[in-house]
């Protein structure tokens, strides 16, 4: 009997488990191939716009990714420097073995964690609640919640040109016991499908063709626990390269288009708008001339490329022709064909923000099951059913991240309030509040959460107490540090086009300008910090405005976002409310006022009448 048992050894599972049995619960994880925990099976790298800020938020929480991605990076790059903080993001490159090595040990000296090599073939379920799984040889175990995380592993099929074999990616089994199980069971399943490119020997590449991509020449850290001795030093950093598709390139996918998986009748399920095939990109964007790709390591080895952007579900026969018209890409070896996968998906739509079923009580769904695509995006869901499944077996509130407090609450937020017909991308975009959610910020809006709720390790909490102390220690000393006009200071702002001082000023206030930093002040303010807490300051402080402002448009929302709705309310029986209403709140059943009215298709007069019955319900109490 566990407290928590996790389907899936994948990014989902991984931070479930660990973050269930971090808050002390005896938890299982159960997975077909242990030797497959944390599997790359698409591009090996963990980050980017939005992505990397999840990876930061997890952090926040604990979590295991943000010190595989560190600890095992091949190179690390921050990107969108030159834009605003808000969507500035860290991306690195990850050495795929090396990730996956780190980790099952992680995993395997995680206490309250057990870990089991099975393939689960069921559902137990106890009238509406899941009581645990039945494997593939007939085991049972028993578990008071379980946490599906089954990626795309569900009735999976691997397509390539008009062949469909029955297979998970990697060449992991697929599993179609399972996902008949939830479906006999009451849930909707829906048909996603993604995709990868070719992997190529590198030694058969010529790099001479193509634009080199180093990595940033600076120490850069996902977890605020990382050190400098962790990570790969900056110039061992393995570069990526960047090349072009060809007007060949172009014309034999053109010529082969009915060839494709993807055109010819064998997909099914739905590909992701936002990682489309190479072949669909040409057909969406047929005006463009050249599409960019990158040549990107897989291992510390520096033996193979992943082709990043040349996704597709071409014969073999015609993926050689492909690769070969791309330059420097001439006389390479394949060492692994694309592919194109499509399996079964949960409806999101059927689960709460705390990602518990609607239809089945004690199941969570994490990571590509509820329809999601991205390592990220799954890790992050998976970490927030850990926790969830283990308040709910302590008998508390569960813990549901808002809009403005995490893009991991845009993320699930999304999901259970519109659903999604695609395979869905977290997107810098989607968050209408993304000056509060930054790189720089993400320990002090969610670190103070997770050390109340218990899942945040002691050792992480004290560093984040040090580091808020630095923090307000630096403000106050660069808001005493007086500098006077003089020719030294007025040097320096003319030469980061910061204009002249002409009156004395102190530390923080002419921190304010474009290009000032803390570093360049210090001969005059001798406030020296570490690179962390300067960053946080200089962003917090040049763009004070522009936050409060959101700030203050959260803050107007918030008390919609307070009013909870009874999971029980019978939505049909408010006659006040229009039809349209009743029927999409009745099969969404947001938890809150705030939930409700982002519906699609929900009026400010249908949240009018929510208020005041919810007003009255409360009164009569």
């Amino acid at each position: 009997m566990y407290d928590v048992l996790v389907v899936g050894g994948g990014h989902a599972g991984i931070e479930a488990a660990a973050a269930a049995a971090r808050m002390n619960q005896k938890t299982l994880l159960v997975t077909n191939d242990l030797s497959m925990i944390g599997s790359m099976p698409c591009n090996p790298s963990v980050g980017g716009p939005a992505k990397g800020i999840v990876v930061r938020e997890i952090d926040a929480f604990g979590g295991l990714m943000p010190k595989a991605a560190d600890q095992t990076a091949l190179q690390f790059k921050m990107l969108n420097t030159a834009k605003g903080p808000g969507v500035r993001c860290l991306r690195v490159q990850s050495d795929r073995e090396a990730y996956k090595k780190w980790m099952r040990n992680a995993l395997e000296k995680q206490p309250n964690l057990d870990l089991l090599e099975q393939k689960a073939a069921r559902i137990l379920l106890d009238g509406n609640k899941v009581i645990g799984i039945e494997c593939e040889d007939g085991t049972q175990i028993c578990s008071r919640t379980v946490i599906l995380t089954a990626g795309t592993g569900m009735n999976s099929a691997i397509l390539r040109g008009h062949t469909s074999t029955i297979s998970g990616a990697d060449g992991m089994p697929t599993n179609s016991t399972l996902s008949q199980s939830l479906a006999d069971a009451g849930l909707k399943l829906i048909r996603l499908k993604t995709g990868t490119p070719p992997r190529i020997i590198k030694d058969t590449v010529n790099l001479e063709a193509a634009v080199i991509q180093p990595g940033s020449e600076e120490f850069l850290h996902f977890s605020d626990e990382t050190t400098p001795d962790q990570v790969i030093r900056v110039e061992d950093q393995l570069p990526c390269y960047l090349i072009y598709t060809t007007p060949k390139t172009h014309q034999i996918i053109n010529d082969h288009l009915q060839d494709s998986a993807m055109y010819s009748g064998l997909v099914t399920g739905v590909g992701p708008r936002y990682c489309p095939s190479i072949e669909d990109k040409l057909v969406r964007f047929a005006d463009r001339p050249r599409h960019q790709l990158f040549l990107e390591p897989e291992r510390a080895a520096y033996d193979t490329f992943y082709v990043q952007g040349f996704s597709t579900s071409m014969p073999e026969d015609v993926q050689e022709l492909m690769v070969h018209s791309l330059p420097g890409l001439e006389h390479c070896t394949i060492q692994k064909y694309a592919y194109a996968i499509e399996y079964d998906a949960i409806d999101p739509l059927q689960m709460y923000p705390s990602l518990e079923n609607k239809v089945v009580e004690n199941l969570f769904t994490a990571g590509q099951v509820n329809g999601t695509s991205g390592y990220e995006e799954a890790a992050g869901q998976g970490l927030m059913a850990g926790i969830n499944a283990a308040l709910k077996n302590q008998n508390k509130e569960p813990l549901v991240l808002g809009r403005a407090q995490a893009y991991i609450g845009v993320m699930i937020d999304d999901l259970a309030t519109k659903g999604t017909q695609e395979p869905y991308r977290l997107l810098t975009s989607r968050a209408e509040y993304r000056l509060l959610l930054r790189h720089d910020n993400a320990h002090v809006r969610l670190a103070p959460i997770a050390h109340a709720i218990g899942v945040l390790p002691e050792s992480m909490w004290n560093h984040f107490q040090m580091q808020q102390a630095e923090v307000s220690q630096g403000i106050e000393d660069l808001k005493k540090a007086h500098i006077k006009p003089g020719k030294e200071i007025n040097d320096l702002l003319a030469s980061v086009e910061a204009g002249s001082l002409e009156h004395g000023t102190d530390a923080y206030t002419l921190l304010k300008r474009p290009n000032v930093t803390i570093e360049r002040l210090e001969p005059f303010t001798g406030v020296k910090l570490s690179k962390d807490a300067a960053t946080q300051i200089e962003v917090e402080c040049k763009y004070e405005g522009y936050i409060a402002k959101a700030q203050r448009d959260v803050d107007r929302l918030a008390k919609l976002e307070n009013v909870r709705i009874p999971r029980d309310l019978d939505f049909n029986s408010v006659t006040n409310l229009a039809l349209e209403a009743r029927g999409k709140l009745d099969k969404i059943r947001p938890a809150t006022l705030g939930q409700a009215s982002r519906i699609s298709g929900i009026n400010p007069s249908d949240i009018a009448v929510l208020s005041a019955l919810l007003a009255n319900m409360k009164s009569e109490k």
